[in-house]
């Protein structure tokens, strides 16, 4: 399947709004995982789609598409735990390499396949996140120094103002 120059944008754009979704969805989970590490992760993931977006907003702007528009906030439920947001979280991610990846190969413009292929590389590292932190780890963005002992307390789901 070859993709034109009209097609590049437009696959683009819907890669842009899958991965916008992706990352309302991770917001709203990390303002329910308040466990230090997990919540650090989660934050860790929203900093890398941020800017995976920007990279996206610049390449859909070059070439004369419009960049979507954010949907609605997306909300948990009250009931839900970190464990089934990991899953979750995981089994979305697993899903959107899987939905992608054909898609990106078949591409002809090598630059933004390259950054594509970039994305669904990260887009993995978080899978294994998720399934690391489903499985009980706490050491996903590394150790710490045996002094330090283990994270206490918890984060807030929402930062204060002053």
């Amino acid at each position: 399947m070859s993709v034109t120059s009209t097609g590049t944008i437009e696959l683009l754009t819907e890669f842009y709004r899958e991965k916008l979704a992706q990352l309302l969805q991770h917001q709203a989970h990390a303002r329910h995982v308040s466990q230090y590490d997990a919540n650090n992760t989660y934050q860790y993931i929203i900093n890398r789609e941020d800017v995976q977006l920007t990279w996206l907003a610049k390449a859909i702007g070059d070439g004369g598409g419009a960049v979507p528009d954010a949907p609605a906030p997306v909300a948990v439920a009250g009931n839900a735990t970190a464990a089934s947001l990991f899953e979750r979280d995981a089994a979305a991610a697993s899903d959107f390499i899987t939905r992608w990846r054909p898609r990106v190969d078949a591409m002809e413009h090598a630059r933004h396949q390259a950054m594509l292929r970039v994305i669904l590389g990260e887009t993995r590292e978080q899978q294994r996140f998720f399934e690391q932190a489903l499985a009980g780890r706490t050491d996903l963005l590394g150790r710490r120094a045996p002094a330090a002992g283990p994270a206490r307390g918890d984060v807030l789901p929402a930062r204060w103002i002053e």
